[in-house]
């Protein structure tokens, strides 16, 4: 996979783990574990990327007598997602033609 494509993918499902409620880096590699690994030196990259992005903000938090750094999604962040979904359809459209469905949709897709 290109590496720019997946990168994009990768800061897209980060805001995605985020976009409902706050979370804390090993929830967000936890609750993305499903469906896809992701390393926690890739995420912590990825957070700083955003942060510095406007995408999410990042607030410190004590848990336990210690402080937990939580991530919040902005306005920039949740617009970002919504372009992605957008731009989905898209490839949906790119994929299908690539394998000779035109026309046709395919929930595997």
């Amino acid at each position: 996979m290109d590496i720019q494509l997946k990168r994009g993918m990768l800061d897209v499902c980060v805001l995605a783990a985020i976009r409902e409620e706050p979370s804390y880096g090993y929830k967000i590699i936890k609750d993305m574990k499903p469906y896809m690994e992701l390393s926690e030196s890739t995420l912590y990259t990825i957070l700083k990327r955003l942060e510095q992005g406007g995408l999410m903000t990042v607030e410190s938090r004590e848990h336990d007598g210690r402080l937990r750094k939580y991530y919040f999604i902005t306005e920039k962040g949740r617009e970002r997602v919504a372009s992605f979904l957008a731009e989905w359809q898209e490839m949906v459209r790119i994929y299908r033609f690539v394998v000779g469905q035109k026309g046709e949709y395919h929930e595997k897709a």
